[in-house]
């Protein structure tokens, strides 16, 4: 059921999902403020006041997302020349580097670009043959370092930032074209 909540004079609609798990989280992984709650979780206006400060700023940083990727252009790739690609540039890493993986999976994913088994299998999303070579090269160089650190930490980024030290406008150009590619090609 679709709810709305009022932040620094902005009304932000949500929804509130209850699921069987522990503890209570927030998503924006579509766009849209998901709650999701314990089943027997009650307070849900106290747990938007509390991270009122963290949904402004991601509300406001879609609202951004959502302009710029009026301004983009999605890349037209047959099935082929995307795989060609992910495939010459992960033979790339793995000659160049010490990140290296399993196994290849290549399948639509709701809410994410890619991501790295603990066997070490990346799976990425078939999306990416719509984005940009860099911003794929980026994608996949983000899963591959996870190879070497599972978690956002400092080792796993100072890893990123050896190849990408400019991972963080790349971080916001993909948040641009996840809205893109969801208005155009879903």
């Amino acid at each position: 059921m679709e709810q709305q909540v009022r932040i620094n004079d902005q009304q932000i609609r949500y929804d509130v999902s209850y699921r069987d798990i522990k503890h209570p989280r927030l998503e924006f992984k579509t766009g849209d403020l998901l709650l999701v709650l314990p089943k027997n979780f009650e307070n849900h206006e106290g747990l938007l006041q509390k991270h009122e400060t963290w949904i402004y700023k991601r509300e406001s940083l879609i609202k951004t997302a959502l302009k710029e990727s009026e301004k983009k252009k999605l890349k037209q790739r047959t099935d082929k020349e995307f795989r060609d690609l992910v495939h010459s540039y992960i033979e790339n890493v793995e000659e160049t580097s010490n990140l290296q993986i399993n196994k290849l999976f290549f399948r639509r994913m709701k809410s994410k670009w890619g991501s790295l088994s603990h066997k070490k299998n990346l799976t990425l999303n078939t999306f990416l043959k719509y984005l940009p070579k860099t911003l794929l090269e980026y994608v996949i160089y983000h899963e591959m370092a996870h190879s070497i650190e599972k978690k956002h930490n400092e080792r796993y980024w100072k890893t990123v930032s050896k190849t990408f030290p400019d991972h963080r406008r790349i971080e916001k150009d993909l948040l641009v074209y996840w809205f893109l590619v969801q208005k155009q090609v879903t």
